[in-house]
């Protein structure tokens, strides 16, 4: 098994197909499937699992990813300090639900990264497809929130896939509104002020469950309700309709402009938002340091983290 066999895996779980793979590595996608197969009948394994929808990681290609990625780290670290060779491209990718501090702190850690090349994923998406994302390591680590309501069905299906959830700080129930609003003088809002106003969600697609909602009160029944599938539309909907979204207050005037402000909301329920892993996998050097970015981000806005403690020890 050599390096250059490793960073054929690498590459393929981050292009996410064989054949974009094989193009990005200039080889063939023959001579790559040829080497993916003699990876595993050298280690044992069935690292990817193959359908007519593409393929996957394995239970086995999730683990053996991780020491790969070990592996290939460790080297180009050898490489760089001894033999003076230039770093290779850096890979990365995350997903999240529709949080402004997530792209603030991905901002944040490529201004910081000290590499000419890196090719970085952001994806703002639905809430199962995060949590599949990091089940199949599309994704290093997914953002997502808990409540009271949606807890239990949550962590049993990252139970089911293998997936941690690591909390990152509660927030008390806000609502984004335009500045322009009829409400928006108040400091404090009851859910029925809002009524005659177009509420605003993020659609979840197929998997439409409540449980699967990026907003807390998801059951309640709403007289306007507008399904929106990114952030830029939400926010004009919230300026054209005076509309209004239930998030966790955390806004970023330089993302998001001056025209939008975070009011709370009254209610029971709160939000813990955290990031969650797969655990037959280690964070490579990036995704760590991009969670070491992501809890400066949230400690500047007001929040403490909820466990001070490295949660990648």
């Amino acid at each position: 098994m050599t390096l250059q066999q490793l960073k054929y895996i690498l590459t393929i779980v981050n292009c996410g197909t064989i054949s974009e793979a094989a193009k990005r590595l200039y080889i063939s996608q023959p001579s790559l499937s040829n080497a993916v197969k003699e990876i595993e009948a050298e280690a044992g394994i069935e690292i990817f699992l193959r359908s007519s929808k593409g393929i996957v990681l394995s239970s086995d290609g999730a683990e053996f990813l991780s020491y790969a990625r070990q592996v290939v780290e460790q080297a180009e670290l050898l490489e760089q300090r001894y033999m003076n060779r230039k770093p290779s491209k850096k890979l990365f990718s995350i997903s999240t639900q529709h949080y402004a501090f997530s792209v603030q702190a991905f901002v944040g850690l490529l201004k910081e990264l000290d590499v000419d090349e890196y090719e970085c994923t952001l994806r703002e998406t639905r809430t199962h497809e995060i949590i599949e994302d990091v089940r199949n390591m599309k994704s290093e680590l997914g953002i997502i929130y808990m409540s009271e309501f949606n807890r239990k069905v949550i962590q049993k299906i990252l139970k089911d896939k293998d997936l941690r959830f690591h909390p990152l700080f509660q927030a008390e129930a806000h609502v984004f509104i335009s500045e322009g609003h009829p409400l928006a003088s108040k400091s404090l809002l009851d859910i029925e002020e809002l009524d005659d106003y177009p509420c605003l969600a993020f659609e979840q697609g197929e998997y439409n469950s409540f449980y699967f909602a990026e907003e807390i009160l998801s059951t309640r029944s709403y007289k306007k309700k507008i399904l929106v599938s990114d952030r830029a539309t939400l926010f004009n909907l919230l300026i054209g309709l005076n509309g209004y979204t239930i998030s966790s207050g955390v806004l970023n005037k330089d993302l998001n402009g001056e025209q939008i402000k975070s009011v709370r909301l009254r209610t029971d329920e709160s939000i813990q938002v955290g990031y969650i892993v797969n655990q037959k996998a280690s964070l490579s050097q990036l995704a760590a340091a991009y969670v070491t970015k992501l809890k400066t981000v949230i400690t500047d806005f007001g929040y403490p983290i909820i466990n001070q403690e490295d949660e990648l020890a």
